[in-house]
């Protein structure tokens, strides 16, 4: 293992902004063992009818372990970042408003700001659990070129304009976040092609956004989201980011070579998977045709700071390890795999080491989000 030399960014993807989540509600797990039927439990809340008080417990700051330890000053950049959204929100405007009187570079003053302005409340899933697990991603770094040429033979695309998203939320207000891709066939829309599909009959020729030399990890470019790519030729460092996807659902490769008995269940890493493909290279197409979800993607101006929300006290493990990672950080996004309320996924940052760190990051964790006093739950 690598030695643990870098700390996560401040940032992590949840299930929550404010109030809102997304997913499915997990069911109670086991089943009782006796001789005649034990009564049923109760059904944990659905996700689309649960109420903040099923999944945010209200507890206090001494309740977290290792907040007297954190140094809170790490958090202030993102902080600000956050309010530059956050401060038009009425609930949030005396909050925001209160960081211009705090010294930055005083601890103590930070601490004393984010314990006077906010409630910390403990998230849980809805079946009462209160542990959860955290991931970890990162901006992948590959070799490319705007012409395919030399090495460059791998192509990232950008969206057909055959693909067709359908927002189902008009219809049926349940089923809000919820869209269906296809593309018109004979006047019925019809499942889009999947990533075998696409691949074998040359469907995205004419639609290449930029060129790279190594087909596998452009495949976890599309598995992370998002990336940076350095054109050789000029030097030019370019971001891409996530436009679309086929519809079709995610599947694990590290699963499928797990149950095709070819790693185990640890060894399924995106380390243990690169290592499994050089090892058997004119097998690398069957196992990236595993997965027949595809990703488009755009080029974008990479961005002075993301999109922040809410503070977030994370209580983990370093990526295979027993060692303490407890500090605050701030929700970016409600990532695309995060489903139960006690469910992150940590940036770990940009290029070959935070991939390392990514790739081990699967530890069991906990998590208390900030809400400032205005939206705080009575204590329950």
């Amino acid at each position: 293992m690598l030695p643990i030399t870098k700390r996560p960014s401040v940032i992590l993807a949840l299930t929550i902004t404010l109030f809102v989540m997304a997913g499915c509600a997990i069911s109670p797990k086991g089943k009782p063992i006796a001789s005649v039927p034990a009564p049923a439990a109760p059904l944990p809340p659905s996700p689309l009818t649960a109420k903040p008080a099923d999944y945010l417990r209200v507890v206090s700051f001494s309740e977290l372990p290792g907040w007297a330890e954190d140094d809170l000053r790490q958090s202030w950049p993102a902080m600000l970042a956050s309010c530059e959204a956050l401060s038009k929100r009425p609930e949030w405007s005396a909050v925001c408003s209160a960081t211009a009187s705090v010294n930055a570079g005083d601890e103590r003053l930070v601490r004393a700001f984010y314990e006077s302005q906010f409630i910390p409340h403990q998230l849980r899933n809805l079946d009462g659990s209160i542990q959860g697990m955290v991931t970890g991603y990162y901006e992948p770094l590959l070799k490319g070129s705007r012409t395919r040429s030399g090495p460059f033979q791998t192509a990232l695309y950008r969206t057909p304009e055959d693909l067709l998203t359908i927002d189902l939320a008009a219809l049926y207000p349940e089923l809000k976040n919820m869209r269906l891709r296809g593309r018109l066939a004979a006047n019925k829309i019809v499942p889009y092609p999947s990533r075998a599909e696409l691949m074998q009959q040359n469907l995205l020729v004419g639609k290449e956004l930029l060129w790279v030399d190594d087909p596998v990890e452009a495949f976890f470019l599309q598995v992370q989201g998002s990336g940076r790519v350095l054109i050789e030729s000029t030097r030019e460092t370019v971001r891409v980011a996530y436009a679309d996807q086929n519809g079709h659902p995610y599947r694990s490769i590290g699963r499928y070579l797990v149950d095709k008995g070819e790693l185990t269940l640890d060894q399924a890493s995106m380390q243990g998977i690169k290592a499994w493909v050089a090892a058997n290279p004119a097998r690398r197409q069957e196992l990236l045709n595993a997965n027949p979800s595809f990703v488009f993607f755009r080029e974008e101006v990479d961005p002075q700071f993301v999109s922040l929300g809410a503070p977030v006290f994370l209580s983990t493990t370093q990526p295979n390890a027993a060692q303490p990672l407890r500090r605050l950080m701030l929700a970016q996004d409600t990532g695309g795999a995060i489903r139960n309320p006690v469910r992150a996924d940590l940036f770990w940052g940009f290029g070959a080491e935070a991939g390392e760190l990514a790739g081990r990051m699967k530890q069991p964790g906990q998590m208390w989000v900030l809400l400032p006093r205005t939206l705080a739950l009575q204590s329950n």
